[in-house]
């Protein structure tokens, strides 16, 4: 459990590697939190520079304990920023969860309840007013990075025609909705499916939970089209979220991007702050 770690780690400040890996992860999780975005574990070990995520469990048992004692400090409770740091396939904390739930009541939730319940404390780390007088209190800098030059690259470049590999990779996605770790009825998602707003999505995934919209870029996408990825990810889901209002439902939606290649470093850090989920290697079979 996350709170087991915790109790063996010690606080931020000290010469152990996990301990300086720590005082450099929490800038990098108050970047996500006041962009209201988590970011996945392989993604928060590459922007470390460390090999393993798994090795990421004391780090951020030793940001949870750091903030527990700083709350004890304060009088009031810090949230558990550690828990925005999540798994790419469910889109849930790791071990994370054990800061909020037990193992028995987590276990018996259905892959869209526990992203609900994920979401519920991701909204109170998210609301938390005084990351900034965190870092303070701890004598670390917050992170200044922009994308512009991803951003010109993108708005300069235009769409082209559907090739054979991106047609290949979508039927493949539409087949096997496992990938983006949902289930349709008939076992199969729809293509080309049309929105509102007149877009129209790779593929669309709809179940009694939840409704998925999946941008596809095949192994051939240049850095311009996976940013233009991106992007489209971002406004399937504001469009899919008020499609949702629209019609009174619940806006349990998302969009995920799956890639037959891998993103730059770069791209990974701007789909972590954007909130853009990703899934990389997917290779139509």
């Amino acid at each position: 459990m996350a709170d087991e770690t915790a109790a063996i780690a010690k606080d931020i400040f000290g010469d152990e590697l996990y301990q300086e890996r720590a005082r450099r992860a929490l800038p990098v999780l108050v970047r996500q939190a006041q962009a209201e975005s988590p970011i996945f574990y392989a993604t928060l070990a590459e922007e470390l520079g460390m090999p393993n995520p798994r090795n990421l469990n004391f780090p951020l048992g030793c940001i949870g304990k750091t903030l527990i004692d700083l709350g004890n400090q304060w009088g009031e409770s810090v949230p558990p920023i550690q828990c925005l740091v999540i798994n790419q396939q469910d889109q849930t904390p790791g071990l994370g969860y054990g800061w909020f739930m037990s193992d028995d009541a987590w276990s018996k939730m259905t892959p869209a309840m526990r992203r609900r319940v994920t979401q519920e404390q991701f909204s109170k780390i998210y609301a938390y007013p005084r990351w900034h007088e965190v870092l303070e209190a701890l004598h670390l800098k917050p992170l200044k990075e922009n994308f512009n030059d991803l951003v010109y690259e993108a708005s300069q470049r235009r769409g082209g025609g559907e090739g054979e590999e991106h047609r290949r990779l979508k039927m493949y996605v539409a087949r096997n909705p496992s990938i983006v770790g949902t289930k349709v009825r008939g076992g199969e998602g729809l293509t080309e499916k049309r929105l509102p707003s007149g877009d129209s999505l790779d593929v669309y995934f709809q179940n009694d939970e939840e409704r998925v919209a999946v941008e596809v870029k095949p192994a051939t996408s240049d850095r311009s089209d996976l940013t233009r990825g991106i992007f489209q990810c971002v406004k399937y889901t504001a469009v899919l979220r008020a499609q949702a209002v629209a019609e009174g439902r619940e806006p349990d939606t998302r969009a995920v991007l799956v890639l037959s290649g891998k993103l730059e470093p770069e791209l990974r850090r701007l789909a972590a702050r954007l909130n853009v989920r990703y899934i990389e290697n997917v290779i139509p079979r």
